[in-house]
């Protein structure tokens, strides 16, 4: 693809998205002088001009108003899952580098789709986690490939906790299609893997619910039940 041109001065930012995660996003976009965030967008319009008030952004506007505006050159993509693609389409189709939270997408199709409309765009797009850039795997990688510990044969993740439901003021979109612990949670161990051990050849896994319903255990709507639509147990076995 095409390189973009290089930036005169900070990078103009839109978050589009102003749920929980926002708040660390917003912590750390608005700290760094290359960076510029120009505008928070959301669904709900309350949020976006409170998350923007909070962290001293300009403006808070719709998602098409933040998508138009030419100063805008990247989209941090925090919407939820089912959305990921969506956004993130239409970013890319704005003329917009994106990143966007994890998952990149729903299905592989959708991915496939947003990176060839991103390299026909000349734009980039990148997903989270970033984990692997960080000292701890880049370390692992390291003294792996320096034979620290000789040629690996195995490797073992693994995250057990009773679930977000627990502690998360509005959960129910963690346990809907695109999100669940696989893919919330597994793309950092799966990341962390395929960056040490490269690609996976086979994939053979199990899954299952614990329960069909759940309940919000903290914030205004504690108590409230809601039900589950993804697998929140999964077992994987990974050649």
């Amino acid at each position: 693809m095409t390189d973009p041109k290089p930036a005169q001065g900070p990078v103009g930012v839109a978050v589009i998205g102003c749920g929980t995660i926002s708040d660390q996003y917003l912590a750390n976009l608005t700290a760094f002088p290359d960076l510029r965030v120009l505008c928070c967008a959301d669904l709900d319009a309350d949020r976006a001009r409170k998350q923007a008030a909070a962290y001293g952004v300009p403006a808070a506007v719709t998602v098409n108003q933040a998508l138009a505006r030419p100063d805008v050159e990247l989209v941090v993509n925090l919407t939820i899952p089912a959305a990921h693609a969506e956004v993130s389409l239409a970013a890319v189709a704005a003329g917009k580098s994106v990143w966007t939270e994890k998952p990149l997408a729903l299905d592989t199709a959708a991915a496939a789709r947003l990176l060839a409309d991103a390299d026909r765009a000349g734009v980039r797009v990148g997903c989270a986690p970033d984990t692997v850039l960080g000292a701890g795997l880049q370390t692992v990688r390291r003294l792996i490939a320096d034979g620290a510990i000789g040629e690996p044969q195995v490797a073992l993740a693994l995250m057990q906790n009773p679930g977000p439901d627990q502690w998360h003021p509005a959960p129910e979109f963690l346990f809907q299609r695109g999100a669940g612990p696989l893919f919330d949670i597994g793309p950092y161990y799966l990341s962390a893997l395929a960056t040490i051990f490269g690609p996976a050849a086979q994939v053979a896994a199990v899954g299952r619910r614990a329960r069909e319903r759940r309940v919000i255990g903290a914030g205004p709507r504690a108590g409230t039940a809601f039900d589950v639509e993804v697998f929140t147990h999964v077992s994987a076995l990974i050649v």
